[in-house]
């Protein structure tokens, strides 16, 4: 098949113009040792962007596939970072390189609460599908699903000292898991609306929850195990909520919830704000508390130590006393209880304001009382603030503010100069220019709200359209306005330059399409210079609201979109009406006239691109473009191809003439507004709801349409496939615990290697044993059969060796899914290949792994065969044999390493770090003892 006709592939070449997406939250992270606080990383569509705050620079991008992120959790140690994504996918970078070496895929839908345990082992994850998953990350695996919430997670929390997992749901729940059993034993019922967010504090002995309205509710936690025993009376232990008021006699095992920790409500702490809360953090040591709700304002409250709570009692009671004593004048009287309340133990520190709403914020306090937050607002900023908590009334000073490399409000219009390099970008307050190829601002310009732009010819000024009717000049050399001129009484919809370059066309909401020219002019504010402004030439009166107005290319004709659905042409020297182009359902919203002006194609609300010829304004085709509105629309500079824009988030190429839909860019993760085309044709700027700018490039790839329907096709056809059901496990129901894994395309093409290479295996082995039998009915040696080419491929290994490299090669967290896909009658192979691994020892970890999994899944088939009742002992006698080795060299290394220790320290009489900060931590509580002591006597 010879190619007809050759289009180029375009690709996504970079974001820019986004600092933090509103869906991700914003976290602090270190960086090679750096200093906390310094680094923030933010989520940025499908990115995570890591600002230097102190140099306002972008120093990190951890690029993501396609989904949005949803959330962010540095590990413990600082080197990795966790990020959640909308279709319910993790994966966990290194802070080091950039680089993700684990993903894992669980979820149905996006990651709302990510969070690592004390050791940053394991990691668990809570989605709007309702599930909570505990990952292994050394394993790189899925340890359980935890099913019970009826709605969307809010918050998943590991307890530091316990195995235990509490959970908060939009349900209005909180969930209390033992991790050991893997069950719910307690779920909080006290909350009447959403439990939006929550934090441990005071050692884990207290909970504060967060919810829909003004209270963050507090409830103390009673771990029972430790100071009680189990049949002690019932009246010493806390009430937890759920208990029966009158089961007085219950014997010595009573519920397990009981068995392991009570909640009772200690009380609730007053916000200023009305409205829910919509995240409630705490700096990592738990003595500084910030919650925010749906505005601009950040409450922090401090957590107070014990020794201050018991000054602050004395106090009152001291108080008490004297009170007592001055209204009775009677030494004798009883001494007087004063009640320990939750806010004598927590305490409003501040406000902080912030320049917008708030929609994430991140906290942590250094060692000297100073507080360092981090908050990302809804308008495209992020904003950093110091606090020192020692104060009496602390004031928060704003360190830093991230502006510049975006818009607050979303970009209207987009605009190439003539060099191809300049990128003129304008929204609701600024207007940018940004350079091509360092995606850098060069200029930032104070603007009314911008509808439509262009670079004057000579790219030294641009001239932008307002919202509110006026044309503003501004000189690019000096980034000011040189001039602001009335021009429409509504909305200035569309501007196009006159193809002479001598003046510019505009048109308005007040039915009008008014012809200006450009003038030198000598004034007092130009100085001895000239300076360019518009002089209004003439005026054309119409019936409706102008929405879009273009020259053509040779000037004879000026085409007009008007509310009335219809566009209407007119000839540009006399005005006089030419032709009327009518079809659309909805008004057009933006088009276009090819460079050789014999066809104009229009874009509408209605969801419809038509093409039209210019000679007699005939309808060559109407074709059905996006799912949503086509907002932009224009053609590649001198060819008969067209990119539109959609609310549909997506951007379309269509050819002409053989009226085509060539490809599809996706991307944004919002409406897209607008769109600009270099004037070379090889890059395309898009801007769009989510903030962001996107840059597309053309490359020397040719797309051939068959192909490219071909890998829609199939691209479907595995979605298809990943969607369907989950595989069934025999003979198990489905309980509050299930397998973390889901069904993914990965997970189905890794089962289809496992059972090629099984197959290969059998054939293999058929072929060596009918060999051998040939060599033995003939006497003597015979030729080999030839090799399989893929045995030769991976040098010449057995075929049971390339079956133990497939099962190597498939990921971690994917191989449970896989196995449980395979069908039994592979399994038996699998099973005597398990034993011969084992039997020679290799990989032992990794096939015992898969064969416990198989033997748990395929119990009753497995030992209901007979045949497979010998390679099942002589498995068990291998396995226990193999895996007692392997812990004993474990062990001898573990001991070895802790004699090679002491033999070092005995040396040099050093002490390693841990031991080291622990005597050091232990000398400086006892001069601040000696230090109080001293000051208690003078």
């Amino acid at each position: 098949m010879g190619l007809t006709k050759q289009y180029l592939r375009y690709t996504p070449s970079a974001v820019f113009g986004v600092i933090g997406s509103q869906k991700s939250n914003i976290v602090f992270v270190t960086l090679r040792g750096s200093e906390r606080g310094r680094y923030v990383a933010v989520g940025a569509c499908e990115h995570v962007f890591v600002w230097d705050v102190r140099k306002a620079e972008k120093v990190l991008i951890l690029e993501g596939n396609k989904h949005e992120v949803t959330h962010l959790c540095p590990s413990p140690d600082g080197v990795h970072i966790a990020v959640g994504y909308e279709d319910g996918s993790l994966r966990i970078f290194s802070l080091l390189n950039g680089e993700s070496n684990i993903s894992f895929n669980g979820h149905k839908s996006a990651i709302v609460s990510i969070q690592y345990d004390a050791l940053g082992a394991r990691l668990v994850t809570g989605s709007r599908d309702t599930d909570v998953i505990v990952w292994d990350v050394i394993n790189e695996c899925g340890l359980y699903r935890l099913k019970g919430h009826k709605d969307a997670i809010t918050q998943a929390l590991f307890l530091k000292n316990k195995n235990l997992l509490v959970t908060s749901s939009k349900d209005s729940f909180v969930k209390w898991w033992d991790l050991d059993t893997q069950h719910c034993f307690k779920t909080m019922v006290g909350h009447r609306s959403e439990v939006w967010g929550m934090v441990l504090l005071n050692q884990e002995n207290r909970l504060l929850t967060g919810s829909a309205d003004s209270e963050l509710r507090a409830w103390d936690i009673d771990y029972l195990e430790e100071n009680k025993e189990v049949g002690e009376p019932r009246e010493k232990k806390g009430k937890g909520l759920l208990d029966d008021e009158d089961n007085e006699d219950e014997g010595p095992n009573e519920d397990p919830e009981e068995r392991i920790l009570s909640c009772k409500k200690a009380g609730s702490v007053l916000r200023e704000a009305r409205d829910r809360v919509v995240s409630l953090t705490a700096d990592p040591k738990a003595k500084i508390l910030a919650c925010h709700g749906l505005d601009a304002n950040l409450e922090i409250f401090a957590v107070l130590p014990e020794e201050e709570i018991q000054k602050k009692m004395e106090r009152k009671l001291k108080k008490a006393r004297k009170k007592a004593k001055s209204q009775d004048g009677d030494a004798g009287s009883a001494d007087p209880v004063v009640e320990r309340k939750l806010t004598d133990e927590i305490q409003k520190l501040t406000n902080i304001k912030a320049s917008s709403k708030i929609r994430s914020v991140d906290c942590f306090l250094s060692p000297n009382g100073e507080m360092k937050i981090a908050l990302l607002l809804q308008n495209n900023t992020v904003e950093t603030y110091t606090l020192n908590t020692t104060e009496k009334n602390p004031a928060s000073t704003k360190t830093c503010r991230l502006t510049l490399g975006g818009h607050r409000t979303d970009v209207r219009t987009l605009t190439f100069s003539s060099d191809n390099i300049a990128v003129l970008s304008a929204s609701g307050e600024t207007v940018k220019v940004w350079n091509r190829s360092t995606l850098q601002v060069i200029r930032t310009m104070a603007c009314e709200y911008a509808l439509c732009s262009l670079f004057v010819p000579g790219d030294r000024q641009i001239i932008i359209g307002t919202k509110s009717g006026k044309i503003q000049i501004f000189d690019l050399a000096s980034g000011s306005l040189l001039e602001t001129t009335e021009a429409h009484d509504g909305a200035l919809w569309s501007i196009c330059l006159s193809p002479d370059q001598r003046g510019i066309v505009t048109g308005g909401a007040d039915k009008t399409v008014k012809f200006w020219d450009f003038e030198l002019i000598k004034d007092n504010e130009s100085g001895p210079n000239k300076r360019l402004t518009v002089k209004h030439a003439r005026t054309l009166q119409l019936d409706e609201d102008v929405l879009c107005v273009r020259y053509s290319p040779n000037q004879r004709l000026l085409a007009v979109s008007l509310l009335d659905c219809t566009v209407k042409i007119f000839y540009t020297d006399t005005l006089k009406f030419f032709l009327s182009l009518y079809g659309h359902k909805l008004p057009v919203l933006c088009m276009d006239i090819s460079h050789d002006c014999a066809l104009i194609v229009t874009g509408s609300a209605d969801r419809n691109v038509k093409v039209w010829g210019l000679d007699f304004g005939d309808c060559h085709r109407s074709m059905f473009a996006h799912d949503d509105s086509v907002m932009f629309l224009q053609f590649v500079p001198k060819t008969h191809l067209f990119f539109t824009a959609g609310k549909d988030r997506k951007i379309k190429q269509w050819d002409a003439d053989k009226f085509e839909h060539i490809q599809t860019l996706e991307g944004h993760k919002g409406e897209v507004w607008c769109l600009a085309i270099s004037p070379n044709g090889d890059h395309i700027v898009s801007s769009s709801h989510d903030k962001s700018l996107r840059l597309w490039e053309r490359t020397r790839e040719p797309i051939i349409l068959e192909e490219e329907k071909e890998m829609e096709r199939e691209a479907e056809f595995e979605e298809s496939l990943a969607k369907g059901d989950e595989p069934v496990v025999p003979g198990e129901t489905k309980g509050e615990a299930e397998p973390a894994g889901k069904k993914t395309i990965e997970t189905v093409k890794a089962a289809e290697r496992i059972m090629e290479a099984v197959e290969l295996y059998r054939k293999e082995s058929k072929m060596l044993e009918e060999h051998t039998a040939a060599c033995k009915a003939e006497g003597k040696e015979l030729p080999p059969p030839p090799t399989n080419p893929i045995l030769m491929a991976y040098g010449n290994i057995s075929p049971s060796r390339y079956v133990l490299e497939v099962i190597k090669k498939v990921r971690s967290s994917e191989l449970e899914v896989s196995l449980l896909v395979l069908p039994f009658p592979y399994i038996p192979d699998l099973l005597s290949l398990f034993n011969t691994y084992i039997q020679q020892g290799l990989e032992v970890e990794l096939v015992c792994r898969c064969l416990f999994f198989l033997l748990r899944i395929h119990f009753g088939q497995i030992t209901g065969n007979q045949m497979l009742l010998s390679v099942i002992d002589e498995l068990r006698t291998n396995t226990i044999s193999k895996v007692r080795e392997i812990r004993d060299v474990l062990g001898f290394n573990s001991a070895g390493l802790q004699f090679l220790q002491r033999e070092i320290e005995s040396k040099e009489d050093v002490m390693f770090f841990a031991d080291a900060t622990g005597r050091f931590e232990e000398k400086k509580r006892k001069r601040r003892k000696r230090e109080r002591a001293i000051l208690t006597i003078t």
